[in-house]
């Protein structure tokens, strides 16, 4: 057992504790989650690497579920809060006039229009979710965490085989409905 797991299977009164402990240890994996992908958007994205760290881990502090779950799962709910934070982001900016008409042709996050394409993608996902839970599941962490597939299958406690074709499924998937936007 790592250091992170076993952190956060300690069960504790004081969350905080937890907590304080916990952002030496996982401050660096974040940032390269970050890193790779705020590296595929391109120049279009108003938030560096450190705010998106930042950002993920104020959505992740207070949540019961994390304690008692184990490093994979952390990872995993630290995708989805990467995914929210961009998607909140991409909903400010096109607010103040950064988005233009969708016109995608694939997932491809950076794209001349990253703004439409974010919010496309995340209404999409969410779609998915409620269909194929697991794969969207696979989407956040990939695309949104930028996790490997052996990191996604740890993250998803499922094998990376599975992670392979729920990703392969999920991205025909969402490449249809895309296009189907367009």
């Amino acid at each position: 057992m790592d250091a992170i797991t076993g952190l956060l299977l300690t069960p504790r009164a004081d969350e905080t504790q937890v907590v304080d402990e916990l952002v030496p240890l996982v401050y660096d994996e974040l940032r390269r989650m970050a890193r790779r992908f705020l590296a595929r958007e391109s120049n279009a994205s108003t938030l560096a690497t450190t705010a998106l760290v930042h950002e993920a881990y104020l959505k992740l502090v207070g949540h019961q579920d994390i304690p008692g779950r184990g490093r994979g799962y952390f990872f995993g709910a630290a995708a989805r809060a990467m995914r929210q934070v961009l998607v909140d982001a991409a909903r400010h900016r096109a607010r103040r006039g950064g988005g233009r008409p969708l016109t995608i042709s694939r997932v491809d996050p950076a794209a001349d229009e990253p703004e439409a394409q974010v919010l496309a993608v995340d209404e999409a996902l969410t779609a998915l979710a409620l269909r194929y839970p697991r794969q969207a599941q696979v989407v956040e962490c990939r695309f949104f965490g930028g996790l490997s597939v052996e990191e996604t299958a740890e993250a998803l406690a499922i094998s990376t085989r599975t992670v392979k074709r729920d990703w392969s499924l999920a991205q025909a998937w969402l490449a249809r409905e895309l296009n189907a936007r367009v």
